[in-house]
């Protein structure tokens, strides 16, 4: 997994994930270009061990599967909301860590969506904070409380990913403009200036401002995993990213 150790980290720093994100964390991808784990050095943590060398900085960095089994292995809004907010505590909910038990051991906690999330439907005509139905109203609300959730953490900091983006195959055009909107909206208006939440905006890299993952980036037309051109672009972006929210706070 080639993390980033120190004894004494100025920083210590958690990238959750699930497939998306794992393949950004190897970057430059070398055999069968599954989702597993794959052998050899990976380019995230890499890059942090370079930027460590030449600024002189122990900036450590970790990642996990999360959630994990037997959790189901869904990382969307409501399953965020739903360990961290709805059973939030000193104790871990369904095998995974709650955000009191990751605040007390990391700085900077960096987390994501896999693509699905942009598979959205209309909303309904009541949303439900606690609704596992993905549409725009519910995302809102569970948004909303797991924003109120991060800021009672004052001294942590929080990276989170805009959602992943499908590729065109697997989605529809109204899913797509719901995606977008959800996006647009968590960029200018759940996002506030000042506190310790932090953007990623991953989907802006791969879809360069349109509403599908671009096909050069996707491992096939019918899937949204980063290929090795994503990865490797986004890997040195997201490194950047996080030295930019330790160092300038912004």
């Amino acid at each position: 997994m080639n993390e980033v150790t120190y004894k004494d980290p100025d920083v210590r720093i958690l990238f959750l994930h699930h497939s998306t994100g794992q393949n950004v964390w190897k970057g430059k991808l070398s055999g069968l270009a599954g989702i597993s784990m794959r052998l050899g050095k990976n380019m995230v943590p890499e890059l942090m061990k370079e930027y460590n060398r030449s600024a002189g900085t122990k900036y450590a960095l970790s990642e996990r599967w999360f959630p994990d089994a037997p959790y189901p292995i869904e990382n969307n809004p409501y399953d965020y909301y739903n360990i961290w907010v709805k059973n939030a505590g000193t104790t871990p909910f369904m095998g995974q860590p709650t955000l009191e038990m990751l605040a007390s051991e990391y700085d900077i906690i960096c987390f994501k969506h896999c693509f699905p999330i942009s598979n959205i439907l209309a909303d309904d005509s009541v949303p439900d904070i606690n609704s596992q139905k993905k549409t725009i109203a519910n995302y809102k609300l569970q948004y909303n409380a797991l924003r109120d959730k991060l800021k009672q953490f004052p001294d942590n900091k929080f990276i989170i990913w805009t959602g992943a983006a499908q590729v065109e195959n697997g989605t529809t055009p109204d899913e797509a403009e719901r995606a977008r909107a959800f996006i647009t909206w968590v960029k200018e208006e759940w996002d506030e200036p000042g506190d310790n939440i932090f953007l990623f905006d991953f989907n802006n890299i791969e879809t360069e401002g349109g509403l599908f993952m671009k096909p050069e980036y996707a491992t096939s037309v019918a899937d949204a995993h980063p290929n090795e051109l994503l990865s490797m672009k986004a890997a040195k972006l997201f490194v950047n990213r996080i030295v930019e929210v330790i160092e300038k706070n912004k």
